[in-house]
């Protein structure tokens, strides 16, 4: 194989809200930590287990501005993109890091709004609210158009 392949694919909780940075150029950056858990038995006490590992994730331009609008804490996201790390001089002269999780693929599973509203009754089985799908490749929103 030739190549590498630096690729990232998450489904978790917003842990905070989305902070935006705006720049000159009309560009902008928005971050927000999300959680991912992992629960499993443990097999000498029997005990149920559940760890939670935190991504830092980058949203830019208009994925950004979107995810301002619509997401908020608690809200689970499906997150495709790639690994980045940073490193910076920090006030005490030592180096520091951070990874990343530089999104360009986005789509959102639940949202406050759609867990706070009142469940449909049996006789409405379509959905009035399909799921949104959102890229930063093209930058559009297309509506997930299947039954299940």
């Amino acid at each position: 194989m030739a190549g590498t392949v630096n690729k990232v694919i998450l489904i978790g909780h917003l842990g905070d809200q989305v902070k935006m940075h705006y720049f000159d150029g009309g560009n902008s950056i928005g971050r927000f930590p999300l959680a991912t858990n992992e629960v499993f038995t443990n097999k000498q006490t029997g005990e149920r287990v559940t760890t939670t590992e935190w991504h830092n994730i980058v949203v830019r331009n208009k994925l950004a501005e979107i995810c301002e609008k619509y997401l908020s804490k608690g809200d689970k996201v499906y997150c495709e993109g790639r690994i980045k790390t940073r490193q910076w001089t920090g006030d005490d002269g030592a180096n520091k890091y951070m990874t990343e999780i530089h999104v360009v693929d986005m789509t959102f599973l639940t949202t406050k709004n759609e867990l706070n509203a009142p469940k449909p009754n049996a006789s409405t089985a379509v959905d009035e609210h399909p799921k949104k799908e959102i890229s930063t490749d093209n930058t559009t929103v297309e509506d997930d158009d299947l039954p299940f």
